[in-house]
C-alpha cells in the first residue's frame, strides 16, 4: 500500500480538527500510513490537550492555530455545521483535505468547498470507507465484469440502535449541529455510495418517507429523523429498495447491499465483510477473502493473509493511505473524492425534498 510519504520523500505532516471517536479513527489510520501527527485541535484548550496526550499529537490548540501551521493534510472530524466553513479555510491554507461527511449540510456549501479546492489545485476527499473492504472490490469488479448480467433489483438497508431511546442524545440530532438530516446525512449517505460504487449506475429519481420516532430529546425539540425508507430507479433502468434506521433494536452496524442481475446475485453484510454471498439459480456459495483467489483491486486491500480477520479499521487504514499517495499525486483506484460528498449531499436533498412533498424527485446532478 502506497502513501507513506510526500512527494519530495518525507513524511506527511497531519493535523486533525476533532478529538472525539472519528478523530481517534483518522489518527490511528494517520499512524498507520506513516504520517507524523503534528496538531490536534477540539473545542476547548483542555479538551485539545487531552487529545493529545491520549492520541499522540505532538501540539494541541485552536483550530485557528493548526490551520495556520500549514500542514501536509488536514483531517476536519468535527461537527457537521462547521464542515463546509473548515475546508474552506483548509483548502485556502494550502492544506490537503480530507472531511468527515456530510461535506457539508447544504448542497450550496458543498458545492464551494469543490470549486475551491478546483480553483486552488488543492485535492480533497470524503471517507466513504466501506469501499475498502475487499469483498466489496471483489462483488464490483465481478459486477462490472459482467457475471451478474444486466442489473434488475437493489436490496439494500442500515440500521443501527444507538439512538432507539428517547434518552439518547447526541450532537447529531440538533439540526442547528447535525443539518436538516440526520440518519440520512449520517449512514444513509454511505449505503447510497456503496450502492453506486459497486454498480456503476446512479439513482436517477426516488421516492422517500421518513420518520422522527422520538419528537422530544432531553427536554429538547427534535426535527430531524430517525427512519427512512426510499424507493428507487436508476439511470439504467433498475429499481431499488432501501431502509435506514437509527433506531433498529439489536443492530449495532447493520449495513447490507445486495444486487441482483439476470444471471446473479451478490451480497455484501459490512458486520461479516470477509465474505460476499454469490447466488444464481442452479446455486449459491460464500466467497471468503483470500488475495491468492481475489481479483487484483481486491487483493491490494488485504491488510493480512486469508484466515486473519479484518475489518473497519482497516478500511479506514486503506482509504487513508490511497488519500495520501493522491495528494503526492498518484491516482489510486476508486477513491472517493470532494466530487463524491457533493453527490452524497445532493442526494440527501432529494430525499428530503421528497419526504416533504410526499412525491417522486429528480437527483439533481453534481
Amino acid at each position: 500500500m502506497v502513501g507513506e510519504v510526500s512527494a519530495d520523500g518525507r513524511a506527511l505532516r497531519i493535523g486533525v480538527l476533532g478529538g472525539g471517536f472519528m478523530g481517534s479513527v483518522h489518527s490511528l489510520a494517520a499512524r498507520s500510513a506513516g504520517a507524523v501527527l503534528d496538531s490536534v485541535a477540539t473545542s476547548s484548550p483542555s479538551g485539545s490537550a487531552r487529545a493529545a496526550a491520549e492520541l499522540g499529537f505532538a501540539h494541541s490548540g485552536s483550530a485557528d492555530d493548526l490551520i495556520d501551521r500549514c500542514l501536509d493534510v488536514v483531517h476536519v472530524c468535527t461537527p457537521n455545521d462547521v464542515h463546509a466553513e473548515q475546508s474552506l479555510r483548509v483548502l485556502d491554507a494550502g492544506s490537503a483535505l480530507i472531511c468527515e461527511k456530510p461535506l457539508a449540510t447544504d448542497s450550496r456549501s458543498a458545492r464551494a468547498v469543490l470549486a475551491r479546492a478546483e480553483e486552488t489545485g488543492v485535492t480533497g476527499t470524503v471517507p466513504f470507507v466501506y469501499r475498502y473492504h475487499p469483498m466489496v472490490r471483489e462483488a464490483r469488479a465481478r459486477f462490472r465484469a459482467g457475471e451478474a448480467g444486466w442489473l434488475l433489483t437493489v436490496d439494500a438497508g442500515y440500521l443501527q440502535d444507538w439512538l432507539v431511546s428517547a434518552e439518547d442524545e447526541n450532537w447529531r440530532v440538533e439540526s442547528a449541529r447535525g443539518g436538516p438530516s440526520r440518519a440520512f446525512a449520517d449512514i444513509g449517505s454511505h449505503l447510497v455510495d456503496l450502492i453506486e460504487f459497486i454498480i456503476g449506475d446512479r439513482i436517477a429519481s426516488l421516492v422517500a418517507t421518513t420518520r422522527t420516532v422520538h419528537p422530544r430529546r432531553g427536554g429538547a425539540t427534535v426535527t430531524t429523523e430517525d427512519t427512512v425508507a426510499i424507493t428507487a430507479e436508476f439511470s439504467g433502468g433498475a429499481i431499488g429498495s432501501l431502509l435506514v434506521s437509527q433506531a433498529a433494536p439489536g443492530r449495532k452496524n447493520s449495513l447490507n447491499v445486495e444486487i441482483a442481475g439476470t444471471e446473479a446475485s451478490m451480497r455484501f453484510d459490512q458486520e461479516q465483510p470477509e465474505r460476499l454471498w454469490l447466488g444464481r439459480r442452479a446455486e449459491s456459495r460464500l466467497l471468503v477473502r483470500d488475495p491468492d483467489a481475489l481479483t487484483a483491486d481486491a487483493a491490494r486491500l488485504c491488510a493480512v493473509p486469508a484466515g486473519h480477520p479484518q475489518g473497519y479499521q482497516d478500511a479506514f487504514n486503506s482509504f487513508v493511505a490511497d488519500s495520501y499517495a493522491h495528494f503526492c499525486g498518484d491516482r489510486p483506484e476508486g477513491l472517493p473524492t470532494l466530487r463524491d460528498g457533493v453527490r452524497a449531499v445532493l442526494v440527501t436533498e432529494a430525499v428530503l425534498r421528497s419526504a416533504a412533498t410526499r412525491s417522486w424527485v429528480d437527483v439533481d446532478e453534481v
